[in-house]
């Protein structure tokens, strides 16, 4: 997809792309916003535009990833931003996932042990991605908002070279959707299923922007926010 400008009418785009639908819900925009362009969305809601549309265009275009674009933005709004998207998980796309998926095994009494195992390892992962929420919710966010509040400026990002080449819970999810698309027998209401899967990959595909905004920026910011010497600038 083209890149977002502020002149891009928000509804076209999210037409063209509907998994935005749940990013500009984190921002404050619900549906309706008529012909109305990005700049003027941002204008009525007060919201930082560049920002806003830097989001977006990492969220769509699976290439982009402007970290030295997304450096410059005060570090407390991506705090903001992945506070409201753990927000986002816990209250509606796990829930989701995991009404779809136990109706479909309710649709067969429970008798299908292939999906009650398969429903099982899902819930598994939602304990696993949920407890990692309530840890920055409770551990990292703050910590990092009480240093941001101690540091005023600085000049560069020094990058994490021990950044995880993997993230258990999209190794999980992957792993999930593979057990369901190549795995699953027996009896079951195939449109139940595909709502399972078409709930998953959303929230796998969700969780992996996240994490590159996580652990490529973020992470950078709180290593820099450890040191004694500031060596990073928080503020545009």
């Amino acid at each position: 997809m083209a890149l977002l400008h502020s002149d891009t009418c928000l509804s076209d785009a999210i037409l063209h792309d509907t998994s935005l639908i749940p990013v500009v819900a984190r921002f404050g925009i619900s549906l309706g916003m008529g012909d109305k362009s990005i700049g003027a969305v941002c204008a009525e809601r007060g919201l930082d535009t560049d920002f806003f549309i830097t989001i977006l265009n990492t969220f769509i275009n699976e290439n982009y990833f402007p970290e030295k674009r997304l450096q410059s933005f005060y570090a407390g709004l991506l705090i903001d931003y992945l506070t409201k998207t753990n927000l986002y998980y816990a209250k509606f796309q796990l829930p989701n996932v995991e009404r779809h998926f136990g109706k479909l095994v309710e649709w067969g009494d429970g008798e299908n042990g292939n999906l009650v195992a398969v429903f099982k390892f899902f819930e598994g992962v939602r304990k696993e991605l949920l407890a990692r929420i309530e840890s920055d919710k409770s551990v990292w966010f703050p910590v990092l908002r009480e240093r941001l509040r101690s540091y005023g400026h600085v000049t560069e990002i020094v990058p994490v070279i021990d950044l995880p080449t993997t993230d258990t819970v999209e190794e999980k999810l992957n792993d999930l959707l593979s057990l369901i698309v190549k795995h699953l027998t027996g009896d079951y209401d195939i449109n139940l299923c595909h709502a399972v899967i078409f709930a998953l990959c959303s929230l796998r595909n969700d969780i992996q922007q996240h994490n590159r905004i996580r652990n490529r920026i973020l992470r950078p910011v709180a290593a820099a926010l450890q040191c004694d010497s500031p060596i990073i600038s928080l503020q545009p």
